[in-house]
């Protein structure tokens, strides 16, 4: 009885060892060798995992800095800072880059902002674009206010203020977590320094705009004559500002009837 005990564990050890032995070999054998830069990289990178960069989550974009098929500074929440530490990693220069945020291309307020009829359903944008009319709000340029960007920022950088999404634009990360969100494309990403910027996505006929909001862009050209710097231009009936080409003067701002581009 004992003896068939001690034979047992004897055996049961015996496997044990022999089990262990060929893990071992084989991890050794059949491990994956990981380039000492891409763990480098990953240490500095921000951890949001926000996919802001275009790959999916911070490890995919260390290993492809690491192989050299990203730019060291392609990370948005790091900016300047990690892709400064990301490029003494890799032995290269940094280069130049400008922070951006983001911008929502409305300012159609609850009191500016007329509505077709008043709305009961589920409190999302994407789902109210898709309800007859696309959504309450006449002008079917105009953010909806419902808030799928807000959900959607992991960094609490939009609210909805007035019935229109707002960014803070401290707190942006340029993520473009919210561009993504926004069914109707209202959002996009500015230089942070950009003092001025259109407010209006609208590019109906000047009497169209008039009829859905109070401030939208009529496309008088106004901006676009005054610019000392030409920057100003009108395109599709709604005004774009070259931000490269801005010098901040103001005088868009001030010369515009419908006050639709707004100072920062």
């Amino acid at each position: 009885m004992a003896y068939g005990i001690i034979m047992s564990i004897v055996l049961v050890g015996a496997v044990g060892c022999i089990i262990g032995f060929f893990l071992s070999f084989a991890s050794e054998k059949f491990k994956v060798k990981v380039d000492e830069r891409e763990e480098a990289v990953l240490s500095v990178l921000p951890g949001n995992n926000c996919g802001g960069c275009g790959y999916p989550g911070c490890s995919g974009l260390a290993e492809a800095i690491a192989k050299g098929n990203a730019p060291v500074g392609q990370c948005p929440v790091g900016g300047p800072p990690v892709a400064s530490k990301i490029a003494k990693i890799m032995g290269v220069d940094a280069g130049s880059s400008e922070r951006m945020v983001a911008f929502v291309k409305c300012v159609g307020t609850c009191e500016k902002a007329k509505d077709k009829y008043e709305y009961s359903g589920a409190k999302d944008c994407s789902v109210v674009a898709l309800v007859p009319g696309g959504g309450p709000k006449a002008c079917s340029y105009g953010c909806l206010g419902f808030g799928s960007c807000v959900s959607a920022c992991t960094f609490d950088a939009i609210h909805i203020v007035n019935g229109i999404s707002v960014v803070d634009k401290e707190a942006c990360k340029a993520c473009g977590a919210c561009i993504k969100a926004c069914p109707r494309h209202l959002i996009e990403l500015i230089p942070y320094s950009a003092s001025e910027a259109v407010g209006c996505s609208n590019k109906d006929k000047g009497k169209d705009v008039m009829a859905v909001c109070d401030t939208g862009c009529i496309a008088c050209h106004l901006c676009e004559k005054n610019c000392p710097s030409d920057a100003v231009h009108v395109v599709d009936n709604v005004a774009y500002i070259d931000q490269s080409k801005c010098t901040g003067c103001g005088t868009c701002a001030e010369k515009c009837p419908k006050k639709v581009i707004i100072r920062r």
